[in-house]
């Protein structure tokens, strides 16, 4: 096949056009799954990933809205800021960030997220996907204060499918490993990240530096 590079869209149109159309498809192409890879999503927590959650401080969050649109976002904390409720449910506060309130909107929408639990410097993760509803209810909220206070909102998710992940990933990419970690000055800064995206010629990088040392700064407020 000859691929157009001419527009992002003609790449990705002529790469679709012979792309898989079908699990049969897919399958074909891997080996079955161990057993136990399936055997282990429950709907339920166990005391062992009750632990995990409680040594998170990372969760990713994965939604998507009425049209499909998916998106992913991380939320953080001290360790254990997601608070388990029982087994099947959880609540994530919502702590203060740029306020565009994508994922609630997508859980609006739809009702369903799913969590990618991470603990830095520890290489197992958790899945976990379900229902899910954004909660101002009082009481809950008064329980959720990981940050001092309690937050505006918080997320609460009806767990459906609990999935402890093999740690292959993080340890192919050395995600622990300092060692292995790219020099400061390998990627874009943030600021400078930032500022090519909103393409404003009046702005500059010292500005955007500023404004995002002022987020830290306010980032509980």
């Amino acid at each position: 096949m000859t691929i157009d590079t001419g527009t992002p869209n003609r790449l990705f149109d002529a790469l679709r056009a012979d792309a898989l159309t079908s699990p049969d498809q897919l399958r074909e192409r891997y080996a079955q799954p161990n057993p136990n890879a399936l055997r282990k999503e429950i709907d339920h927590l166990t005391e062992q990933t009750r632990a995990l959650i409680g040594c998170s401080s990372l969760v990713l969050v994965g939604s998507a809205d009425a049209d499909g649109r998916a998106d992913v976002t991380p939320r953080g904390g001290p360790a254990g800021f997601v608070s388990v409720l029982d087994e099947r449910t959880l609540a994530i506060p919502d702590a203060t960030g740029n306020k565009r309130l994508d994922t609630l909107h997508n859980v609006l929408q739809t009702g369903r997220v799913g969590l990618l639990f991470l603990t830095p410097g520890r290489p197992t993760t958790l899945r976990v996907n379900g229902r899910a509803c954004v909660s101002a209810d009082p009481e809950l909220l008064a329980q959720l204060t990981p940050v001092g206070k309690p937050p505006v909102t918080a997320l609460v998710v009806h767990i459906e499918a609990a999935y402890p992940h093999c740690p292959k990933s993080l340890m192919r990419a050395h995600a622990w490993q300092p060692e292995k970690w790219l020099s400061a000055d390998a990627q874009p800064t943030s600021a400078e990240v930032t500022l090519a995206q909103l393409d404003l010629p009046e702005l500059t990088v010292e500005q955007v530096e500023q404004d995002e040392r002022e987020s830290l700064r306010l980032r509980y407020e």
